[in-house]
């Protein structure tokens, strides 16, 4: 946090070549007992006495996840998810996808297969490090495909709700607007920070005690009380709780999914990235969007315009059911817009609904490159 970042980057910029740096004592080596702790609270964020049966396909991305999470299903009392063979165990290589990213095009395509040929319920991945979680579903109209990162993030806040968790929930300025929708209907605690967990988990200012908080980049805490971070584990879990419970019922996460769009309208969301050699690019972008900030959006007026300077070099766009959401990465060379529309559903044909919302992004990703001139 501020400052201490600030020294932090100064600190580092100040080491001369990595080979003239001593090498400090030998580290301690940790004792299993730490993963059974960590195991043991785990599974206690589920239900214990929740319905159990969900066939599950996995991988950790030749990540460290494997061992922990397959302990953790069975300790809940899962069947054991079945783990892809040769992303099973770590391997700094990651020979096997092109980027260890799961939301990478190609990155899921062993688990898809693993999941067809065991007659997986569900398939999720875990990154490299396991604190962030992918969950790739069944689709009628698609087949399997991956959630979004705002699906799984409002999927896991409805389940809590509905369980009767109470307290703030938080997501971040880029994510999709739905969460506050849920939070202002259900009367529960609701706020907004930058991107990042060193931010959602000091959501609030210690008005309401966070009981979850989320990012749209697959990062989710859905028990801070035990780990005050993005954590790939027990989210999984609590996925797992809430597909293994809504299949009691005949039912999966696109039928709950549906089911929110139903009440609150679609909120579709997709992203504009732009990757730059010359970082100049990007400032170019942000001063022009600020200098010349688009009157209209998909036909309808700009009603609101927020600039985050100084604190943060974000504008925010807003039209009675579009937001814009412009800013540089954080750690990559790109420009970045995150788009969100809202289309009602008052007829009840959420379908249809979807279908209007797609049309309308498009719409949006082409206005927006034009005004950043992308």
């Amino acid at each position: 946090m501020p400052p201490a970042d600030t020294g932090i980057e100064a600190a580092i910029r100040s080491v001369g070549p990595l080979t003239q740096v001593p090498l400090g004592p030998p580290g301690q080596v940790l004792g299993d007992d730490l993963v059974a702790s960590y195991v043991e609270r785990a599974t206690a964020v589920i239900d214990p006495d929740g319905p159990r049966d969900l066939t599950v396909a996995y991988t950790p991305l030749h990540g460290v996840g494997a061992a922990v999470l397959t302990a953790a299903f069975a300790r809940a009392g899962f069947p054991v998810p079945g783990v892809v063979p040769d992303q099973a165990e770590p391997d700094p290589a990651f020979p096997t996808v092109s980027f260890p990213n799961p939301e990478e095009p190609g990155a899921v395509d062993r688990l898809i297969a693993l999941a067809d040929s065991t007659g997986a319920d569900l398939a999720i991945a875990n990154d490299p490090d396991a604190d962030r979680c992918a969950v790739v579903v069944r689709d009628d109209r698609e087949g399997w495909r991956m959630l979004r990162g705002d699906e799984v993030g409002v999927l896991l806040a409805d389940h809590l709700m509905r369980r009767g968790v109470t307290g703030l929930y938080a997501t971040t300025i880029v994510s999709s607007s739905l969460l506050r929708a849920m939070c202002a209907a259900r009367g529960l605690p609701y706020d907004e920070t930058l991107t990042g967990f060193k931010w959602i988990v000091r959501a609030g200012g210690g008005s309401a005690p966070l009981v979850f908080g989320y990012e749209e980049a697959l990062g989710y805490c859905v028990a801070p009380e035990h780990v005050r971070d993005k954590d790939g584990i027990t989210a999984a879990l609590t996925v797992a709780e809430l597909a293994a419970g809504l299949k009691t019922q005949g039912r999966t996460l696109t039928d709950r999914l549906d089911e929110l769009a139903a009440e609150f309208g679609v909120h579709h969301t997709d992203q504009l990235s732009a990757r730059v050699d010359d970082l100049q690019v990007i400032a170019d972008a942000m001063a022009r969007i600020r200098a010349a900030t688009p009157a209209t959006l998909l036909g309808q007026p700009v009603d609101s315009v927020r600039d985050l300077l100084p604190e943060s070099d974000v504008v925010i766009l807003r039209t009675a059911v579009a937001r814009v959401v412009i800013r540089p990465s954080g750690t990559e060379p790109k420009l970045k817009a995150y788009l969100e529309v809202v289309e009602p559903v008052p007829d009840g044909d959420v379908a249809a609904a979807r279908t209007r919302a797609q049309t309308a992004i498009a719409r949006l990703r082409t206005e927006v490159a034009a005004a950043l001139k992308l």
